[in-house]
């Protein structure tokens, strides 16, 4: 995968960086979106595919994004397709770090050192490069407000945005609110995207025992086919379906 194209969870976490306070929103829930992106991500570089409620690995070969990779591998490990909703809802640790790191060293992003309570060091981030924000909410706005079905990627990002709670950030009030129900319903136009978008959700409101339904095209459950218990995963640790906004907060180094 060339790098010349910036990959969803970086564009996730552009979306969701406040460019006058340098605080990520949601960032509870965002963390969770940024394991999601990653499996959309793949699925778009032909690494790994949807089977039912799970993600199978379908081609091992490297990205070339060690971050994805080190993902992809961890996905190999497994030895066969696993729940999508317990690979989000697992151990991140770091992950939104990772990522702010990576697009601080790719210039996108600056950070600004602070203190917390005049005591605690803290680190926010700005972006350094507004027009890159600006040309990705412009793909959202453009495919909530035409109707026009939107590219796979675009799709699989508003879909991301709305399950980790963006649309507020996003489209605030009530004047953001028609906007807020579009973006919604764009997650039905990429499958991928809208199995991570639910499994997301599934997590922050603590659903991770049976699996999904298929999904008809229209959005609504498939009559065809039932649901199938699922081997017992890990446990899934709830996430508030609405954290409070907040930055990226590092303490030093003892």
């Amino acid at each position: 995968m060339g790098r010349s194209r910036r990959t969803l969870p970086e564009e996730l976490l552009l979306l969701a960086l406040d460019p006058t306070t340098g605080t990520t929103a949601q960032p509870q829930s965002l963390d969770l979106g940024l394991a999601g992106a990653q499996l959309v991500e793949l699925a778009l570089a032909g690494r790994i595919a949807p089977d039912g409620d799970r993600i199978a690995v379908v081609m091992p070969r490297p990205t070339g994004d060690p971050t994805l990779d080190s993902a992809l591998e961890l996905l190999r490990r497994r030895g066969s397709p696993v729940r999508a909703v317990h690979w989000i809802g697992g151990p991140r640790l770091g992950l939104r770090q990772t990522y702010l790191s990576h697009l601080e060293r790719c210039g996108m992003v600056h950070a600004v050192e602070g203190q917390m309570c005049g005591v605690l060091p803290t680190t926010r981030y700005q972006a350094t490069d507004t027009a890159i924000s600006r040309e990705i909410r412009t793909r959202l706005d453009n495919a909530i407000r035409t109707g026009v079905p939107p590219d796979p990627r675009t799709a699989a990002l508003a879909a991301l945005a709305h399950a980790v709670g963006l649309g507020k950030h996003l489209y605030p009030g009530n004047e953001g609110r028609s906007s807020r129900s579009r973006l919604r319903d764009l997650i039905r136009h990429d499958p991928m995207g809208g199995l991570v978008a639910h499994a997301v959700m599934d997590v922050q409101n603590g659903v991770a025992a049976q699996p999904r339904r298929a999904t008809a095209p229209s959005g609504r459950p498939s009559a065809s086919r039932a649901a199938v218990p699922a081997t017992a995963g890990p446990p899934v640790n709830a996430v508030p379906m609405q954290p409070r906004r907040g930055g990226m907060v590092r303490a030093a180094a003892h």
